[in-house]
């Protein structure tokens, strides 16, 4: 069996923006050739997986410990803007409004040339993956989101 490492996150911190890359496949787009609604949301996930992944959260561990950790999204807003469509190159960023200690609030928008076309908030919890509870966010984290 082959085992790689994990590559290194995509995207960059630019001015405490995390910034990821996503270029808009046909499977992203709806019969009228734009991107589907939900795409964007998943769009935004991709970029919070790889914002904690550039801040060293080692996910796939946390899922694996003897006390799983797990972060969920609690609530999200979104403002669809202007679409985007097959082809576009789009940047998500990624910026934390609101450190508490258990959730995260992060404010995302999705471009194209500097163009806002989608304005994100959302609100994510970190839980036990066992008790479905709260936990505290580890501090070695906290200390990096913060």
């Amino acid at each position: 069996m082959i085992v790689k490492p994990l590559m290194p996150a995509a995207g960059e911190l630019v001015d405490g923006v995390f910034l990821f890359p996503v270029r808009v496949y046909y499977e992203d787009t709806d019969a009228g050739g734009i991107v589907y609604y939900a795409n964007y949301l998943k769009f935004a996930e991709r970029a919070r997986s790889e914002y904690l992944r550039y801040l060293g959260a080692k996910q796939q561990e946390d899922l694996q410990q003897e006390e799983k950790t797990g972060w969920v999204v609690r609530h999200c807003e979104v403002d669809y803007l202007k679409p985007a469509v097959l082809d576009d190159e789009l940047l998500v960023s990624c910026k934390i409004t609101n450190l508490g200690g258990v959730t995260v609030i992060m404010h995302q928008e999705i471009t194209r040339n500097n163009e806002l076309l989608v304005s994100i908030d959302v609100k994510a919890a970190h839980l036990s993956l066992v008790t479905k509870k709260p936990v505290r966010i580890p501090k070695d984290l906290m200390v990096k989101m913060g």
